[in-house]
């Protein structure tokens, strides 16, 4: 079991030791370790990177992408492509409610509307927590960065979710300019015509890791 070898007492040292290790270093480590990983993805613009270098070291591993309704037509194209190109073995969960039900009864509230909360729960949370029920994994890859928000600065290559799940995020010290270098470099598509209605603005967590 993951819990045996890597704690809260001393997955400190696993950081410290994964530090300076390339992704794939990284994500051998998750996997060797792993009885039921997942790797997670919300298809944005450099998602293409972590669904390449997994895929890569095991083919088969199960994707999960909760979407949440509100992707752009371009977020759609730019996952099909992927799914096809990389052969994804994809699960996707969406809302128990439809987008326009959704948009009758909250619209996209912001962040400082009291339905937000509301919202956020029904377009993504739910949907990502039925998706943890029904996989239960004990390793989570995730392509988390340390630069995108001020939640993400300290958290490390490893950590845990408040369930106790292993988070590996391969591509945590990587900046704008390497995750894009690495991108150009295996040839993947990028998509930046992205919409989170959770998020509102690129540099705020959009729950799932808040709340996981």
């Amino acid at each position: 079991m993951v819990s045996d070898i890597i704690t809260p007492n001393n997955i400190g040292l696993f950081n410290e030791n994964l530090r300076y290790e390339d992704p794939e270093t990284i994500i051998k480590f998750g996997l060797k370790i792993a009885k039921k990983p997942v790797v997670t993805t919300s298809f944005g613009a450099y998602s293409a990177a972590i669904l390449f270098a997994i895929t890569q070291i095991k083919k088969n591993i199960q994707v999960i992408w909760c979407d949440t309704g509100y992707n752009t037509e371009a977020t759609h194209i730019h996952a099909n492509k992927l799914i096809k190109q990389l052969d994804l073995r994809i699960e996707i969960f969406a809302p128990k409610y439809t987008t326009a039900f959704l948009n009758t009864t909250f619209g996209v509230p912001t962040i400082d509307n009291p339905l937000h909360p509301v919202f956020a729960e029904k377009v993504k949370l739910e949907p990502f927590g039925r998706a943890l029920k029904e996989h239960q994994p004990d390793v989570w890859f995730t392509n988390l960065r340390r630069y995108q928000t001020s939640y993400r600065e300290n958290i490390g290559i490893l950590s845990f979710s408040k369930d106790g799940i292993l988070k590996v995020s391969p591509f945590y010290y990587f900046s704008e300019t390497e995750i894009q270098a690495y991108i150009q470099k295996h040839q993947l598509p990028v998509e930046l015509d992205y919409y989170d209605p959770v998020k509102a603005f690129q540099n705020r967590e959009c729950g799932i890791h808040l709340n996981n």
